[in-house]
């Protein structure tokens, strides 16, 4: 057995069975091996910002790690955008990253990099395979880091000797580590501040956003009075009729002010401290008042879910009933970002997945989102646009027989559109709609923010016309079925044929 064929056993025996791969020729052993050896989907990218994004939303849908394949240090160089969202996402992901065989490096090769140097920015545990004997066990440190609460990005550098090399061992998956219980004090005190009758938020990140605990946070804050929102960027959030309709923090820096304004105590339960996307001259960069006092109830790498339902029990919160929303109906018209919400969100199937990297123009579907069927939304969490179209890829492989929309800006769609063809390929259910505004919108509005003074040069950097993408070819020559809608009714009929399509389709909507 070479040490490639051991990495796979070893990967299959910790739960690994999904391989997003974008490999070269250091790799050929790795993917000779997934050949021989049943048991491992392996799904081509063919870039790597497409194989670290879509391991990113399958980490978010399954729960899980997927292993990512790329080719030595330029190709993970290539993925660290989306490796870097996945971070920020807290996603399980084991990067599998080839390298010049041992005896090689030393030669300066010309793909030669310092390959751990770009793993370790992004990643919680980097190692590099010294021996095909040691690449088994190697592999399973890996996945324990990965998967170690909530979630963490490991890096396994794989030299080409160690993969063709003879003396692989297979390894046993460790014992992974619970989540770090609650602090009983933090408990106590978060219930003493909530009845103290001052002005008090809880801030929810990470795991507290599914639907069993944000019930336990709707609880607490309609027991005490307390404000109740998510943080500005979030991994996953349970969202549809019949769940809490919390808030998230929102993206303007005025109306993100607003939001905590007045606010004496701010608890986080899983989240981190809310800070201002970008700096602005002469504005504030924390969000909550200069009077406001921080309480840590739990950190990202506690048991968030488990505080809130102690919490709850703490200060004798009963049940509080969810307010009935009214259902959203297909608006008729032009297409507005108000009538596009409400078309998109009245069609939405049940327990479908939405991938949030809209933009501008889609900026307010989440806040009716409450309204539609019940499902799970995902948005970018890292700031590197790029993400969105990948993250549905590997959330439609990560949470097979939902449907997946996804909402997508068109300038970010472009950095990964590669993606398509691998939803193809896979005939993977997903519904893109690209929100065609033929611009980079968001930084027309940070123009006026940092107090720019731009001019027609400045103003075509951000222009995506002449000559205007042609989403309907572009998505085709993918092998990705598309349609155009100029108007809501069409928007309308062309979801409701989405849905019955096996595999891919995308809705290009030209917007302003």
């Amino acid at each position: 057995m070479n040490g490639a064929e051991s990495l796979v056993h070893t990967l299959l025996a910790c739960g690994i069975d999904t391989c997003f791969a974008n490999p070269g020729t250091s790799e050929m052993h790795f993917v000779a091996a997934l050949d021989r050896i049943p048991g491992m989907r392996a799904v081509l990218g063919l870039f790597e910002g497409v194989v670290t994004g879509a391991a990113d939303g399958y980490a978010r849908m399954s729960g899980r790690p997927a292993a990512c394949l790329l080719h030595c240090g330029p190709g993970l160089a290539n993925g660290l955008a989306n490796l870097h969202n996945a971070r920020r996402a807290r996603s399980p992901v084991l990067a599998i990253i080839g390298d010049q065989a041992t005896y090689h490096r030393p030669l300066d090769a010309p793909l030669t990099a310092d390959t751990e140097g770009w793993a370790r920015p992004v990643s919680a545990f980097v190692r590099t395979a010294t021996s095909a004997a040691q690449v088994g066990q190697d592999a399973a440190m890996a996945v324990r880091a990965a998967r170690g609460w909530p979630g963490q990005i490991a890096s396994l550098i794989l030299p080409a000797d160690t993969a063709w090399d003879e003396g692989g061992v297979v390894a046993a998956a460790l014992p992974i580590a619970p989540p770090p219980a609650p602090d009983p004090w933090a408990i106590e005190q978060a219930g003493r501040i909530l009845r103290s009758g001052e002005a008090v938020m809880l801030l929810l990140g990470g795991a507290t956003l599914n639907a069993a605990p944000l019930e336990n946070a709707w609880r607490i804050a309609a027991a005490s009075g307390a404000r109740l929102s998510a943080q500005q960027q979030n991994a996953r959030i349970a969202r549809g009729r019949g769940r809490v309709p919390i808030a998230r923090v929102p993206y303007p820096l005025d109306q993100a002010l607003a939001a905590f304004a007045g606010l004496r105590h701010l608890i986080l339960v899983g989240a981190s401290l809310p800070v201002s996307f970008f700096a602005y001259p002469g504005r504030p960069n924390r969000l909550a008042p200069p009077a406001c006092d921080i309480h840590i109830l739990t950190r990202p790498d506690q048991d968030g879910p488990a505080a809130l339902a102690a919490l709850a029990a703490a200060i004798g919160a009963p049940p509080a009933p969810i307010p009935e929303s009214p259902r959203p109906t297909p608006a008729r018209g032009a297409l507005t970002p108000e009538t596009v919400a409400e078309t998109i969100l009245a069609l939405l199937p049940d327990e479908a997945v939405v991938i949030d990297e809209a933009g501008s123009f889609g900026r307010g579907i989440f806040a009716q989102s409450h309204r539609a069927a019940q499902h799970d939304w995902l948005q970018l969490t890292g700031g590197a646009i790029g993400d969105g179209l990948p993250m549905a890829t590997g959330a439609a492989i990560g949470a097979p027989g939902r449907r997946v929309v996804s909402l997508q800006a068109d300038g970010s769609a472009m950095y990964t559109l590669q993606a398509l063809w691998t939803q193809a390929r896979e005939k993977l259910d997903i519904t893109t709609i690209v929100f065609a505004n033929r611009r980079y919108a968001i930084l027309q509005h940070e123009l006026a923010g940092v107090g720019a003074n731009p001019g027609p040069r400045a103003h075509a950097m951000m222009s995506l016309a002449d000559p205007d993408l042609d989403w309907i070819k572009l998505a085709e020559g993918h092998g990705v079925a598309a349609a155009g809608a100029t108007d809501c009714e069409t928007l309308a009929t062309l979801l409701a044929q989405s849905f019955r399509h096996r595999g891919p389709f995308l809705i290009a909507l030209n917007v302003d």
